[in-house]
């Protein structure tokens, strides 16, 4: 029997968060061997009229594709993901990898061919843009070693946090989401980061369970060239199946100048990948009142309660920028009190600190209000 669980996530997905009419093209991205949750998003598609289509994905023979790979395969790779995509309305996409270090080893010249032929055209044009769609990850033991926990006390820490109440949360965001969309100077403070810059004209939308589950974040994105000063993020980071910690930019003018972390050369090959990977596109506010602490997982790291993240590479369209990249690195720097504490000011008002928001029209983001 399937646990009723799955059975409300899969409902949460299909209804929720990529909202399936009848009739429209639904891919479904499996990664990893989990088939419980596939068939039950499969079942839900139907139920609402959608049409199912699956792609089973291996990251250990991704590796192997890579490795061995050509520009010119890359680019008709590339090509012909993009023609499916092209037919999708929606796209669920179901992260259970076994080794978050499976691409660790593919060499970084074969890493940016997939970024630019592949993912860029295929998920970071066409999808993000022209899709409903959402992404999540899916426990396994891997992910319950990443966070410290027994796979039982993971899988029920999951179940929390991804079947809360979304709806509930969106309505909480409206407040912070309109507050940005009026910001020009926003200023974030912490141990080793001062860092200024301007999110006017840019907008801001809300996360609350239509494009990632896990959710909670509100982002906007930096003018492109008001960037000004140091961030030091106190979480660690897996970007192309290498661990980062201690990262730590230095900004003028909108340009990551200086950059250092424990991989500080294959930090900097990320961010020479090309112009628009030293500069910022996404500027974000999490505060997903389950997740406390960074378990190397973007999806839940991002909406780590207390957060923000900062983003070099690719600005979203609908908080645009003008900023385009290969790269869409989201790195998160935690202000609550355990991890040093901090401060975020919008027009020199003091709105958030250590973590917890302190005007009262952004109360109801505050972990004791979601929960």
């Amino acid at each position: 029997m399937r646990d009723p669980r799955i059975q409300k996530l899969a409902e949460n997905l299909v209804g929720y968060s990529v909202n399936v009419q009848p009739g429209e093209n639904v891919l479904i991205e499996m990664i990893g061997p989990e088939r419980d949750l596939l068939k039950a998003v499969i079942e839900e598609v139907h139920k609402h009229g959608g049409n199912p289509f699956v792609e089973l994905t291996d990251r250990s023979v991704q590796r192997t594709m890579l490795m061995n790979a050509t520009e010119e395969m890359v680019k008709t790779w590339g090509e012909l993901d993009l023609e499916r995509m092209k037919k999708m309305d929606c796209y669920i996409g179901i992260r259970a990898g076994e080794n978050v270090n499976d691409l660790s080893d593919v060499p970084d010249e074969k890493m940016r061919l997939y970024n630019t032929l592949f993912n860029h055209p295929v998920h970071s044009g066409q999808r993000v843009n022209h899709t409903k769609w959402v992404v999540l990850r899916y426990p396994n033991a891997s992910m319950a070693q990443l966070s410290n926990k027994s796979t039982e006390a993971f899988e029920d820490f999951y179940f929390d946090v991804c079947n809360l109440d979304y709806a509930k949360m969106d309505k909480a965001q409206d407040p912070l989401a309109e507050l940005m969309r009026k910001t020009d100077k926003v200023r974030i403070v912490g141990p080793g980061t001062d860092l200024s810059f301007s999110i006017k004209g840019i907008g801001a939308t809300k996360c609350a369970g239509e494009k990632n589950i896990p959710d909670g974040e509100v982002y906007s994105a930096p003018v492109r060239d008001s960037v000004n000063g140091t961030i030091s993020y106190n979480s660690s980071t897996v970007y192309q199946g290498i661990t980062f910690e201690n990262i730590k930019f230095t900004f003028k003018d909108g340009k990551i100048v200086e950059a250092t972390s424990n991989e500080t050369e294959r930090l900097n090959q990320i961010l020479d990948s090309d112009e628009g990977a030293r500069y910022i596109g996404e500027f974000a506010i999490g505060f997903n009142p389950y997740i406390l602490h960074p378990m190397k997982d973007i999806l839940f790291d991002e909406k780590i309660a207390g957060s923000i993240h900062f983003t070099p590479g690719q600005a979203y369209e609908d908080c645009d920028n003008g900023n385009r990249s290969s790269i869409h690195w989201d790195i998160v720097l935690i202000q609550r009190p355990d991890y040093g504490g901090g401060e975020i000011y919008f027009d020199d008002v003091l709105i958030r600190k250590d973590g917890i928001f302190v005007i009262d029209e952004l109360k109801g983001l505050n972990p004791d209000q979601l929960v």
